[in-house]
């Protein structure tokens, strides 16, 4: 049918088309190359044919012109400019030659039936793309003037005020999406809807959703009917729930649509019945095997004959990790245990999963139980849970680390069809739990008897000298064999310090819980607990935001340098401090503090994430923070003061057991466990700083090597290696040769997998699992788990990214998460707020010691919370209020 490239048949259109018919367009072209599948005959008006439209205007490029430069915020202008450009384009002639094709077409296709006249934009459907309907549709359009009228319309409905403003918003240019339009036979269903073939609320890759109702789909797809819904599960009718359905949209004889108001009886009648439901489910699924990815499917139904009038891709799905097999696999986020749900790219991702030391084929490859998903990490423990007494009890665990993981983790294994997989006999094997005896063991002699008061001075030496060690084994290597000592040495860090602070990290946590639980027990209440944890000694993070205090205060003393830190720049960090009124006094305390801590910064679990000693000037709130807020010397007397409070708590809490029947021995208990916790819980830090200097070698190294990749023209940057795993900068030293292409569409994934909002816990089905917390909330409060006891009220500072911070004391934080880069905050805050966290991570911890009220786990804090808002955190029974 094609002439001048105005005109394609359906048949005549496949994915290659995009350009010149659209995405709607493309896809019908590719459905109609599903077999068994009915799509209504029809023809794009092309790209060529909008282009050549607009181009015989004289007024096209100046109005074009006069759009752009209006702001998206500016909404009126940005309408009146619309409204003049769809009022020209409307009264602008079509083109003899773009109108004869069109009609040439209409009549083989059919010029005695009505059709359906839609617009396709060149970015509709696209999976990182939200066009799809921007533009309009008008239906049942029959004769040949009709339909010429309704296809300079949806030309000009390119220019929408909901169009104009989201390619504003979104960086869009104006001339960047171009217009086919489709003309498809109208088919006048008894019932139509829409199908997701997997479930758009949960995800679930195995569940197609059907809406549906009576009349044509467009009552439904404008939102202004109730539809029924079905939910089909490998072809099995697992729910049905039929809605009122008061009106529908018919088609007009003389063409056009008419609202309809249906009788009484058909209102709650089915508008499927279930094998109908079925059989659609099954051809939804025939249509997803082909384009590969779910979709979103335009249906209608008509003598009993199923017809397909549109597909596109879900593009709000979040992206499923890899399985080796098609069982159950149950996936628990890692960015959210170690505070960093940010998206990471390969080089970070590849890191991490060498680190894993276990769920691996070699010990320098990377971990299978470690799957990317959304360029975020996910933990498969499919395999703990097969075991019935660790289902039972990891979810108790986990809640330490996050409440709403540990709450999934219980929502899935109490379900039936994640019972039907375990083994009611499945135990551990004797000789892992032979392993792990001797560990438990010191775990019970540093709870009953130990002298551990050495323990944190005994692992600081430690930690320097594997580190010192390291870094010399690195230092002898290049090229190829400096990458593989790092996958070598990658492989041993978690075990080898794992098994050496398990037996102290334990302890510390379980003596807190049992000092809790025996509080509550013998004297029912625990309040001397909150103060129990206050300035433990050893914390390395809470002895970082120290040493940065007495940064601050040196800075204090010269107003030239607290000048310089407000414009400073990173490249010329050093050089312009010195060149400053008193940066040559200020100087030492600064390298000093660089030289322990610079290592670390926001992420830090991602080596492709800058640390301060690259950016340092990503410190620099926090210094003017606590020099504007704080006064000399007070974040010692502070801390200070913060460890005689808990002196005095535990003296308490020990007097009045004194008081109680068989006091002398609950005392004696209670004596022990708080000297355990007050000497270990200082550890808590010590993995990831552990952990944290070798990914600092380690991207030393990696950037060394990459400075010699660009001196030999591979890379264009030394950046440009973050999108390569470890085994491919193996591979491209070697061959120094790189896949160009290959950067390319890891540098799309990642800015589309960016915007994505990670899940906690989902299934190897695509499914995410939700638990609410437990807390009691009164009505209106935002629920999450109280991890630091007490209440404050103040105003709301809500901090998404710590080089942006601004606050003063006494202001509540609220952040996304916190990790050992943000508790320079913690000296101003009263309060403290994260989306994600639990009892024993960073935040919840570090809170403790400050004796600052928290609550982790609130979701979607920083967006229900607004910056500068009046509210209330009741970190002893885990909820926010909103004041005002």
């Amino acid at each position: 049918m094609s002439r001048n490239d105005y005109v394609y048949s359906f048949m005549e259109i496949d994915k290659s088309s995009l350009p010149s018919v659209g995405g709607k367009g493309a896809n019908l072209g590719e459905l109609c190359r599903v077999p068994g599948i009915a799509v209504p005959a029809g023809f794009c008006v092309t790209t060529n044919a909008y282009r050549d439209f607009i181009n015989s205007s004289n007024e096209f490029v100046g109005l074009l012109e006069a759009l752009s430069m209006i702001d998206f915020e500016g909404i009126e202008e940005l309408r009146t400019a619309g409204e003049r450009m769809r009022a020209h384009l409307i009264n602008l002639d079509i083109p003899k030659s773009i109108e004869q094709e069109i009609i040439s077409a209409w009549q083989e296709t059919g010029s005695q039936y009505a059709y359906a006249v839609r617009s396709s934009a060149t970015a509709e459907d696209l999976p990182g793309a939200s066009f799809a309907g921007q533009q309009d549709t008008f239906l049942n359009i029959d004769g040949e003037k009709n339909i010429l009228d309704s296809v300079r319309k949806c030309w000009a409905s390119l220019f929408t005020d909901r169009a104009i403003i989201y390619r504003q918003k979104n960086s869009f240019r104006h001339e960047q999406v171009l217009l086919a339009v489709v003309v498809q036979r109208m088919v006048f269903s008894e019932v139509s809807g829409i199908m997701f073939t997997a479930d758009p609320v949960t995800g679930n890759r195995n569940t197609v959703a059907i809406d549906a109702g009576f009349g044509l789909g467009e009552a439904l797809v404008s939102g202004i009917v109730s539809a029924d819904l079905y939910q089909v599960k490998s072809g099995k009718l697992i729910k049905k729930q039929i809605a009122r359905k008061e009106t529908a949209v018919y088609a007009r004889p003389e063409g056009g649509t008419n609202r309809v108001e249906l009788p009484a009886g058909k209102q709650t009648a089915p508008a499927l019945s279930d094998e109908q439901a079925i059989k659609l489910a099954r051809v939804g699924k025939s249509i997803e095997a082909h384009f590969g990815s779910p979709q979103d499917i335009e249906w209608c139904l008509a003598d009993n004959e199923i017809y397909i009038v549109q597909s596109r891709p879900i593009t709000t799905l979040y992206p499923v990790p890899v399985t080796a097999d098609d069982k159950l696999h149950f996936f628990m986020s890692l960015g959210h245990v170690q505070m960093m749900t940010e998206a990471m790219k390969p080089l970070g991702i590849s890191v991490l999963r060498t680190l894993a030391p276990i769920g691996k084929s070699a010990p320098e490859a990377e971990s299978d139980l470690l799957q990317e998903a959304g360029c975020r990490l996910y933990l498969d423990i499919t395999r703990l849970l097969e075991y019935p007494q660790l289902s039972k009890r990891l979810p108790g665990l986990l809640v330490n680390v996050d409440e709403l993981i540990g709450r999934a983790v219980q929502t899935f294994t109490e379900r039936e069809d994640f019972q039907a997989t375990v083994r009611p006999g499945q135990k551990l094997d004797p000789a892992l739990i032979r392993k792990a005896l001797p560990t438990v063991l010191a775990m019970l002699k540093t709870i009953l008897y130990r002298d551990n008061y050495q323990v944190i001075d005994e692992l600081n030496r430690f930690i320097a000298e594997t580190v010192a060690e390291n870094r010399r084994k690195l230092q002898a290597v290049s090229g190829v064999n400096a990458i593989a000592q790092i996958q070598e040495i990658s492989t041993t860090l978690i075990p080898t310090f794992v098994l050496r602070v398990a037996q102290y990290m334990g302890p510390a946590i379980v003596s807190y819980k049992l000092i809790e639980h025996l509080s509550q027990r013998w004297l029912g209440d625990a309040v001397q607990l909150g103060s129990i944890s206050k300035s433990p000694p050893g914390n390395v993070t809470t002895k970082m935001a120290l040493v940065l205090g007495d940064v601050a205060d040196e800075v204090r003393n010269f107003p030239g340098v607290i000048k310089y830190l407000n414009q400073a720049v990173d490249e010329k960090f050093w050089v312009d401090l010195k060149a400053v009124p008193g940066g040559e006094d200020v100087l030492p305390v600064f390298l000093k503090f660089f030289e322990l801590y610079g290592m670390r910064g926001t992420g830090e679990i991602d080596i492709t994430r800058p640390r301060w000693r690259e950016v340092p000037t990503q410190l620099i709130p926090a210094i003017l923070n606590h020099v504007y807020c704080v006064k000399p010397g007070q974040h010692r007397r502070e801390f200070l003061a913060g460890k005689r409070e808990a002196e005095l708590a535990a003296d308490k809490l020990l007097r009045r057991l004194g008081q109680k029947s068989l006091g002398f021995f609950k005392v004696k208990c209670m004596r022990r466990l708080v000297e355990v916790h007050r000497s270990l819980i200082g550890i808590r830090e010590h993995p990831k700083y552990f952990i944290v200097q070798h990914l600092d070698m380690f991207k030393q190294i990696i950037m060394q090597e990459a400075g010699k990749l660009v001196a030999a023209g591979i890379l264009e940057y030394p950046e440009e290696v973050f999108w390569l795993t470890l085994p491919e900068i193996k591979e491209t030293i070697a061959t120094q040769r790189i896949d160009r292409s290959l950067l390319t569409r890891r540098q799309e994934k990642y800015r589309h997998d960016n915007k994505l909002t990670p899940p906690r816990a989902m299934t190897s089905e695509g499914e995410i699992i939700t638990a609410k917390p437990v807390a009691d909330v009164p009505p209106g409060a935002l629920p999450g788990s109280p991890v630091s006891a007490g209440i404050a009220e103040g105003r709301a500072r809500v901090v998404l990214k710590l080089e942006e911070a601004r606050m003063e004391r006494g202001d509540i934080l609220v952040a996304p998460f916190t990790d050992p880069a943000w508790t320079p905050l913690f000296t101003l805050a009263s309060g403290l707020v994260t989306e994600v966290g639990g009892l024993m991570t960073h935040g919840a911890v570090v809170a403790r010691e400050y004796g600052m009220p928290a609550v982790v786990g609130v979701e979607n804090a920083t967006l229900l919370i607004q910056d500068g808002q009046k509210i209330r955190v009741d970190g002893t029974r885990g909820f926010v209020e909103i004041l005002e």
